[in-house]
């Protein structure tokens, strides 16, 4: 089973775009909603073979490197490995980083947040708010990106809190290799799908096709050439 469709959910929050900037999400926190062409991603994820991390393609072999996922979705790959904490108290942290605490066995399982609870609660702006609450609604957004387009698991409707104490410091978050984080998950998972049991994939699949129109044009849709960075927003 493959997402079949990247959907902007967060509306347009113009008082957050300085905050995104500064911790290296903006880019991704603009891209436009659009289809994902699930006979594309089967396609090309049978090719891919575990124990090269490459496609094995009829002209030869090829892979996603960090230059293409720098490229296609405007996020560093350099800086300090994503990790995290798997044990915490996760209430604590929501309350102190988010402002608000999810219900636990409702909104959260474990240290898995679901994104529903972050787009219910962190949506909109409240009036005029303060800095404070400006932070706390970047930080959902973020998270909401990191969890739904960017590290996703199979399931694609929950984020590991390992990833908030992150993203205390805003202006710290771009000092981290979220490109790598990024890469790293896509192959872990493309290597789930292909095994013979498998019925669902992760990872970030914006990534992986916009790569194959990006590095195979022939299979790309014919469309009016409009310079863009990134290259996932063409």
């Amino acid at each position: 089973m493959i997402k079949l469709r990247h959907i902007n959910i967060f509306q347009e929050q113009p008082l957050l775009h300085d905050l995104l900037e500064i911790a290296g999400f903006g880019q991704l926190s603009r891209l436009p909603s659009f289809n994902i062409d699930a006979s594309l991603i089967t396609a090309i994820v049978e090719r891919w073979r575990p124990e090269t991390h490459t496609f094995h393609l009829p002209t030869g072999e090829c892979t996603i490197t960090l230059e293409d996922v720098s490229m296609q979705l405007g996020i560093s790959v350099n800086g300090l490995p994503v990790t995290g904490p798997t044990f915490f108290d996760w209430n604590e942290l929501c309350h102190e980083l988010l402002g608000k605490i999810p219900i636990e066995g409702k909104d959260m399982r474990g240290c898995e947040l679901k994104l529903l609870w972050l787009i219910q609660n962190f949506s909109t702006l409240p009036t005029n708010p303060s800095q404070l609450q400006l932070e706390q609604y970047c930080r959902a957004h973020i998270l909401h990106i990191i969890g739904g387009e960017l590290i996703p698991d199979k399931s694609n409707n929950r984020v590991h809190l390992m990833y908030l104490p992150l993203l205390r410091n805003l202006s710290q978050v771009r000092r981290y290799s979220w490109g790598s984080a990024c890469l790293a998950n896509l192959y872990r998972e493309m290597c789930r799908a292909t095994k013979p049991n498998a019925k669902a994939m992760g990872g970030c699949l914006i990534l992986l096709q916009s790569w194959v129109w990006y590095r195979h044009p022939f299979l790309a849709p014919t469309m009016t050439p409009i310079p863009s960075y990134p290259f996932v927003s063409r």
